[in-house]
């Protein structure tokens, strides 16, 4: 227990920049998400064309390779980010783009019918979409999203990479030092540990939404 209180501070302090990079990468690339998704389902083709190959760019490479090439690839063209800034940019870039596959989905799912219902009782653009149309594009995407979120806790893993102290660096760096497994199960405890909350969370989001059939 002596050494599990020495090594804790360190690993706490990794997971608050992991916890960082999950925050944001979050907050951001959800709207963002939304907003490429709308932009893949509109008529205007050059639009959609742009949007085509920057989703397949994303979802057909490597987090890991997408890391990599903006921290130390970038800067040959004269493109510089700080570690965290780097994170966070190939997080947002890559985790938009599979939103945006999400909420595309979603949207479509959504039968023209209620649209003309919409119309027929004189709803505005703005209720059609806050009454009719979210509600039940959240209730359709929640579960994938569930999927993400997950994926992006595990994920943010791969900044270590680029040499940013998150909680893997910090139990790697433990453990190379003092030659045990313990911090790397203590790694591990906390992974899990940040799963089961988001995963309670998103299972009561389900609950809430499931209301909308």
């Amino acid at each position: 227990m002596n050494y599990v209180s020495q090594i804790l501070p360190s690993l706490i302090s990794g997971t608050g920049t992991t916890l960082s990079i999950f925050f944001w990468t979050l907050i951001i690339s959800v709207p963002l998400g939304i907003l490429v998704g709308l932009g893949m389902i509109t008529n205007f083709k050059p639009l959609t064309w742009l949007i085509d190959v920057y989703v397949w760019l994303m979802r057909g490479t490597p987090l890991l390779l997408q890391l990599i090439f903006v921290f130390y690839g970038l800067p040959i063209v004269g493109i510089v980010f700080q570690r965290y800034d780097a994170a966070l940019f190939a997080f947002i870039l890559n985790y938009t783009a599979y939103f945006a596959e999400i909420f595309r989905g979603g949207l479509q799912a959504i039968p023209v019918g209620q649209y003309e219902s919409a119309r027929v009782l004189r709803l505005t653009n703005w209720q059609t979409l806050r009454k009719i149309v979210i509600p039940q594009v959240v209730k359709i995407v929640l579960p994938s999203i569930g999927n993400e979120v997950i994926n992006l806790i595990k994920d943010s893993s791969l900044v270590y990479v680029i040499g940013l102290g998150d909680l893997l660096r910090a139990g790697n760096v433990a453990m190379a030092r003092d030659v045990t497994l313990v911090p790397m199960v203590l790694v591990a405890v906390i992974y899990l540990l940040l799963t089961a909350v988001c995963t309670v969370v998103l299972k009561r989001l389900e609950k809430h939404y499931s209301a909308w059939r």
